[in-house]
């Protein structure tokens, strides 16, 4: 008889089909329980509680570059990592936004292609951007993550309940953080920072085995 594929057992050699699930079982299972750092479980308690992560935009999805272009505009690049991590957070509850200084055409376009559920430009007291906020949703500081890289991030960091910093972030800013990821800004440090809170809330394996077929 024909070999029927993985419902046949019992054969001396397995067939492929028996391999590639093997495979995959023994990849999924790497993939349930990988190697976290000691700052990443330090940092678990607290990225459980969030609800809403805000982001700043220079040096944490961009890698702090400015280009400027003809005609008075400005380029900026973004990381499609990043991009897939966010969307994923958001499927899972957890609303994210952004609160910059500056403004630019290239981060409202990129705000709507993510759907994003708070955009903030141009508000230099990010505090008071922030405030309105968690006035508006009715959250809780706790409740609330930001991910900044330079020194006027800092009365925002110090407020929310977990505080983040890209590896490219000046001195102070990573000391004074609940976790500073191993990526740079613009270079998967916002992914880094949305699997974690995926995973402190037990669903970053559901989400990436969606796409495990």
């Amino acid at each position: 008889m024909a070999d029927q594929g993985c419902g046949m057992r019992g054969a001396i050699y397995p067939t492929d089909c028996e391999l590639t699930e093997a495979l995959r079982n023994r990849a999924m299972a790497r993939q349930g329980s990988p190697e976290r750092s000691a700052a990443w479980l330090a940092a678990l308690a607290r990225a459980k509680q969030v609800r809403l992560l805000l982001l700043d935009v220079d040096g944490v999805l961009t890698d702090g570059s400015i280009t400027y272009i003809s005609g008075g505009g400005e380029a900026k690049s973004f990381n499609t990592q990043d991009g897939l991590g966010i969307k994923l957070l958001q499927e899972s509850g957890v609303a994210v936004g952004i609160i910059t200084a500056r403004s630019s055409e290239a981060v409202e376009r990129r705000s709507r292609d993510l759907k994003l559920a708070h955009v903030v430009q141009g508000q230099q007291d990010k505090l008071t951007a922030y405030e309105a906020i968690l006035k508006s949703t009715g959250l809780r500081p706790p409740q609330t993550g930001y991910v900044g890289d330079d020194l006027m991030d800092l009365p925002l960091l110090n407020r929310v309940g977990f505080a983040a910093a890209p590896a490219n972030a000046v001195a102070e800013i990573r000391r004074r953080v609940h976790y500073t990821t191993e990526h740079g800004g613009g270079r998967g440090a916002v992914r880094e920072i949305c699997d974690l809170i995926l995973e402190a809330q037990g669903n970053l394996v559901r989400m990436q085995a969606r796409f495990d077929r």
